[in-house]
């Protein structure tokens, strides 16, 4: 298994105005679904950051998300290590399978592959 990238997300009540300020950062707009948008630095694509309002599908917002080549194997690991399962293994209608888990010091990391 292979990690592709790795994005922090801030949660945040104002969209627009976390837009504006990580904009004067060079951080350009590439993905916005109304409750999470994510910017991205213009010349180095995997270097992102997501704000995030909620989450649609799951019961919290995460902190991190870690993007790998095959999510249903770090499923499996997480599984057999025993750490918290806070979102089960699923699809999202906007084309991510994904599951949350907590890792030791209560952070809770969004696990994804695009499918």
């Amino acid at each position: 298994m292979a990690v592709r990238r790795v994005v922090p997300n801030i949660r945040t009540e104002a969209l627009p105005r976390s837009r504006e300020f990580y904009g004067l950062l060079g951080f350009e707009e590439v993905m916005n679904h109304g409750w999470i948008m994510t910017l991205a630095s213009p010349t180095a694509a995997t270097a992102q950051v997501s704000l995030m309002s909620e989450d649609r599908t799951a019961p919290v917002v995460p902190d991190l998300s870690v993007e790998v080549d095959d999510v249903d194997a770090a499923y499996a690991a997480v599984r057999a290590s025993g750490a918290e399962i806070v979102h089960p293994l699923q699809d999202e209608e906007w084309g991510v399978r994904r599951f949350f888990v907590r890792d030791p010091d209560g952070r809770v990391v969004n696990v994804l592959a695009h499918r």
